[in-house]
C-alpha cells in the first residue's frame, strides 16, 4: 500500500509540474489517469490495515498528497486570478459586483502580474483587453468584461486572503488556503468515520481531484465542501445548527443547496412525523440556511449599484444549461432522448430524485441523499468543469458507495476531451452499483429501522 501511495505522490508532482494543459491535453489527460488508477490501488489496500494505523496513514497521506498541489503555478485553471483581483478590488473600498475586471475605472487598481503589457501577453491564458496609451495589454482574469459570479461568502473569503498575503504573493497564498480547507476536510471527514471506517476518509485525502482542483487551481468549492461536510455530520443531532452550515456553504458556491434533501431524508415517509412537525423539522434546518444565505448577500446588496448576481445568468447560457439544442450539457440524456427534451427531462429527474430521498432517505445519514441527489444532478447535467465535483468526492467518502466516484473522473475526462462517453460510464457505473447492491439494501437509501440500529450497535 506504501508502494501505491508513493507512486501515486510522484504520480501527482509530475502531473502538477507539467505546465498548462495548452500544451499537451493528451499526455495530461494520461497522466490523470494513471493517478486515478494508482488512488483506486491505494485505496482499495488501504481498507485491510488496521483502524488507528489507517487513521494515521489517511492523515500523512493526506499532507503528502495535498502538498503536490503547492508545486507550480495554476495548471489547469485560471479562476483563482479572479479570485485574487476581487479580493484586490474589495480591500480598495469597492465592490466586486459593479465593475468587471477590464473596466478602465479600475485601471488604478492594476498590476503587471495580474495585468501584463507587451512580450509579457504572449503564451496561452492570456486576455486582450484594451489599454489607455494604445499599447499591448492583456490579464490573467478569464472573461475580463463581465463582472463576478461568486457568492458573497466566496468574495469574503477572497477579501480575506488577500488581507492576510504579503506583498507580491500572487497565487501562493490562495493555494495555501485551498491546502487547509483540504487538509480540514481531511479530518472532518476522519472524525465522523474514524468509529467504523476510518479508511474511507482516503477516498477525499488521496483523490487527484483533491490536489489539482483544491490546491494547485485554488478553486473555492473546497471551502463549501468543508462546510457541508460539517453540516451533514452535524444537522441528525442539530437542525439549526446544520441549516446554519448548509446556508454558509451556499453562499460560497450555489451547488451545495444540492444536498438540502439530503439533510431532510425521510422527511415524507410512511409512519413519519405529522404534518405540523415536518413542516417544523424542515423549518429548522431551511429557515437558519436562508437566513445565512440573505444576510451574508445583504452587505453586497447594500454596497453594490448592479445586480449581486454579477453574471450568474450570462454564464448559464454560455456554458449551454438553456440550450436545447446543443451538445454539451445533458449529455447522458441527449443519449437516449431528443436534445428538446433533455431540460424538461433533466429538470424531472431531479425533482424525482429528491422527492425520493424525501420519502425514503435515511435521516440518521443525511449524506446518503446528499449523494443521491447532487450525485444524479452532475449525472443530469453533465457539468464541463471538473472541480464542481469535489463535493461529490467528499460525500462519496462519507457514504462509502465508490461507484459513485465515477463522477468527478468523468468530469476530469471531459474537461481536458469533451464528449458523453466519460459522463454515460459513469451513469452506468452507478446503475450497476444500485442494481448489485439493491436499491432498498442497506447499501442503498432505505433506512434501517432503530431496532436493527440497537441490535447492531456495540455493547
Amino acid at each position: 500500500m506504501a508502494v501505491l501511495l508513493l507512486a501515486l505522490i510522484c504520480v501527482l508532482a509530475l502531473t502538477i509540474g507539467a505546465g498548462s494543459f495548452h500544451a499537451d491535453r493528451a499526455g495530461l489527460l494520461w497522466r490523470y489517469a494513471l493517478a486515478w488508477a494508482l488512488f483506486a490501488a491505494a485505496a482499495w489496500a488501504l481498507h485491510k490495515v488496521p483502524g488507528r494505523e489507517a487513521a494515521f496513514l489517511v492523515v500523512a497521506g493526506g499532507i503528502a498528497v495535498t502538498a503536490t498541489g503547492l508545486l507550480a503555478p495554476p495548471t489547469t485553471s485560471t479562476d483563482s486570478y479572479r479570485y485574487a483581483w476581487d479580493g484586490r478590488v474589495q480591500a480598495a473600498g469597492v465592490s466586486p459586483y459593479d465593475h468587471a475586471p477590464a473596466d478602465p475605472a479600475l485601471a488604478p487598481l492594476r498590476d503587471r502580474w495580474l495585468f501584463p503589457e507587451g512580450a509579457g501577453c504572449d503564451g496561452p491564458d492570456r486576455y486582450p483587453i484594451p489599454f489607455r496609451d494604445g499599447a499591448r495589454s492583456c490579464t490573467r482574469i478569464n472573461r475580463p468584461a463581465v463582472r463576478t459570479i461568486y457568492p458573497p461568502l466566496a468574495e469574503a473569503y477572497f477579501l480575506a486572503v488577500h488581507r492576510l498575503s504579503p506583498a507580491g504573493s500572487r497565487h501562493k497564498p490562495f493555494q495555501i488556503g485551498g491546502a487547509l480547507l483540504a487538509l480540514g476536510t481531511s479530518l472532518a471527514l476522519l472524525t465522523a468515520l474514524r468509529p467504523t471506517a476510518p479508511a474511507r476518509a482516503a477516498w477525499w485525502a488521496w483523490c487527484p481531484a483533491v490536489p489539482i482542483e483544491a490546491v494547485n487551481n485554488a478553486h473555492v468549492d473546497a471551502l463549501g465542501v468543508l462546510l457541508t461536510v460539517i453540516a451533514l455530520i452535524t444537522v441528525s443531532g442539530h437542525k439549526v445548527r446544520g441549516g446554519l452550515l448548509l446556508g454558509a456553504a451556499t453562499a460560497v458556491k450555489l451547488l451545495p443547496a444540492a444536498v438540502a434533501p439530503g439533510m431532510l431524508s425521510g422527511l415524507l415517509s410512511r409512519g413519519g412525523p405529522s404534518g405540523w412537525r415536518r413542516a417544523l423539522d424542515a423549518s429548522k434546518v431551511l429557515g437558519p440556511a436562508l437566513l445565512v444565505v440573505a444576510l451574508a448577500y445583504l452587505p453586497y446588496v447594500l454596497a453594490s449599484r448592479e445586480s449581486v448576481l454579477g453574471y450568474f445568468f450570462g454564464y448559464l447560457n454560455e456554458e449551454g444549461y438553456s440550450d436545447t439544442g446543443g451538445d454539451r450539457r445533458y449529455a447522458v440524456l441527449r443519449l437516449i432522448l431528443p436534445g428538446s427534451w433533455a431540460l424538461p427531462a433533466a429538470l424531472a429527474v431531479l425533482a424525482a430524485t429528491a422527492l425520493l430521498v424525501l420519502r425514503r432517505g435515511d435521516a440518521h445519514r443525511p449524506w446518503r441523499g446528499a449523494l443521491v441527489v447532487t450525485g444524479t444532478a452532475f449525472l443530469v447535467f453533465t457539468p464541463g468543469y471538473s472541480w464542481y465535483a469535489l463535493l461529490v468526492v467528499a460525500l462519496v467518502a462519507l457514504d462509502g458507495r465508490w461507484e459513485w466516484l465515477g463522477i468527478p473522473l468523468a468530469g476530469a475526462i471531459s474537461y481536458l476531451s469533451p464528449g458523453a462517453a466519460a459522463y454515460g460510464v459513469a451513469a452506468l457505473a452507478v446503475i450497476t452499483g444500485f442494481v448489485a447492491r439493491g436499491p432498498f439494501s442497506a447499501h442503498g437509501i432505505t433506512p434501517r429501522t432503530a431496532a436493527q440500529r440497537r441490535r447492531r450497535a456495540p455493547k
